[in-house]
């Protein structure tokens, strides 16, 4: 049996909390958070007991869920790495990369699993997709969202982009030559709609888009290869192939063969955390690894000079 915790049972965190007791061979302990109204809600909607203090889990738990506020992650997390505690961060993985470092290599001298919270790597429409990708040439990635006011303390970048920068990470097995971008404030103090463009060493191209300040919701990921245009709505779990099946024209038509498919959503999150507990279990390296998360924010870190260079002209 995993002895188990959240530190941060805010509107993230208690879903967390909630898949933690979901889960055969994990047992919830408690949970923990600074407002102790919070904390006491969700640890009385689940059975458990309500700590305002993270350090006094020591002992009792095996692994943790860090879902507080970015600023928070990397002293919370290296607490738990050096007291033997496995941890699973939301993403970003810190606030800072230098920090989102001192992590991972922690982690590896302790041999301790390290798993960052970029949940779309568990969403089945992006899973049944990654088979059909082989080069992508050119990516294009909108995700749009209303304004809420949580997540304020880090910009849209860190905020939404950093979604989608980790599923591009993870398909273009290359390295990032030049990254373009511009982006503003707009309801707060920092960053809320950006736009980047990052080209890589293999020419693949990619475009990304992130907005908090939409009308409407949209999380859609487009992949141009040859001969082939891939669409994924991760909102709708919608997947749309088409493929260019001879290069002969009739009558005007291009021959295409077209696919579509629509998956359940299913639960990305539960996915994410099974995962989780299967590498501590097994002692195994996660999905999304401590250090993939530190590439996402290294390149996270580039788009925000690269808008705070035009910002301050």
């Amino acid at each position: 049996m995993i002895r188990s915790a959240v530190v941060g049972v805010g509107y993230l965190g208690r879903f967390h909390a909630q898949k933690h007791k979901m889960l055969e061979g994990v047992e919830l302990v408690a949970v923990c958070d600074t407002d102790l109204e919070q904390g006491k809600a969700v640890a009385q909607e689940l059975g458990v007991e309500c700590i305002a203090d993270y350090r006094d889990l020591v002992g009792r738990v095996d692994a943790v869920a860090v879902a507080a506020s970015t600023p928070a992650h990397f002293e919370i997390s290296q607490f738990f790495l050096q007291n033997g505690v496995h941890v699973n961060v939301e993403k970003p993985i810190t606030l800072r990369s230098e920090e989102g470092e001192v992590l991972c290599r922690l982690a590896d001298e302790k041999g301790l699993v390290l798993q960052v919270g970029h949940v779309e790597r568990f969403n089945p429409a992006l899973v049944s997709a990654q088979e059909k990708l082989h080069r992508p040439l050119f990516i294009e990635c909108h995700r749009l969202a209303p304004f809420k006011p949580r997540s304020v303390e880090v910009d849209v970048v860190l905020d939404l982009m950093i979604h989608d920068l980790d599923v591009i990470l993870s398909l273009v097995k290359s390295e990032v030559v030049s990254v373009s971008a511009i982006g503003t404030p707009v309801l707060t103090s920092k960053v809320d709609i950006a736009n980047a463009r990052i080209e890589f060493a293999s020419g693949t191209v990619a475009n990304v888009t992130a907005s908090r300040v939409s009308l409407n919701s949209q999380r859609k990921f487009r992949v141009f290869q040859q001969d082939q245009y891939l669409s994924v709505d991760f909102g709708l779990g919608e997947v749309s192939l088409l493929t260019k099946t001879g290069d002969q024209w009739r009558e005007g038509e291009i021959p295409l063969e077209r696919e579509s498919w629509n998956l359940d959503k299913g639960d990305a999150l539960l996915t994410e955390t099974e995962s989780f507990f299967s590498a501590v279990r097994e002692g195994k390296k996660p999905v999304v690894t401590g250090w993939d998360g530190l590439v996402a924010l290294r390149l996270a870190e580039q788009i925000l000079h690269s808008i705070e260079k035009r910002l301050i002209k």
